[in-house]
């Protein structure tokens, strides 16, 4: 099971930020591995590599702002879907089975999407609470 601590997290995020905010050719994220370079990661990862982790992190960014793109007509700031999706490319590559035949922007898609999900569906339960130092206001 692939666990990751929020103080990781954060260091991640703050690295990734740092590293990936700069303006490459109109794009704020870098560009996509090749597959060569794909795999190559992903074997080097298998091994527990960590820097190789963290470059397949880092390429995938684009997909993250691709699949929260998705979700912009709901209320959540573009800004928190991306963090949300990134939690779940995270935990996608870490659960990613190089031998299943997958390719890698498939299934992370699918974790990036779950991770989203399941913050829509825990922010849509909170909707319907009611505060009592909240004005009442009429519907």
């Amino acid at each position: 099971m692939f666990f990751i601590s929020i103080a990781n997290f954060i260091n991640f995020l703050s690295q990734a930020i740092i590293g990936v905010g700069y303006i490459q050719s109109g794009n704020l994220f870098p560009e996509p591995l090749s597959q060569e370079e794909e795999r190559m990661y992903l074997e080097k990862l298998r091994d527990g590599d960590e820097t190789a982790r963290n470059v397949l992190i880092e390429r995938n960014l684009r997909l993250v702002a691709h699949v929260a793109k998705k979700y912009s007509s709901t209320n959540i700031d573009q800004d928190d879907l991306i963090s949300i999706g990134t939690i779940g490319l995270i935990k996608g590559i870490g659960s990613y089975d190089l031998s299943r035949n997958f390719k890698l922007a498939t299934y992370v898609a699918r974790c990036i999407e779950n991770e989203i999900l399941m913050y829509l569906r825990s922010t849509k339960k909170l909707g319907a609470e009611v505060y009592l130092n909240e004005p009442i206001r009429k519907r």
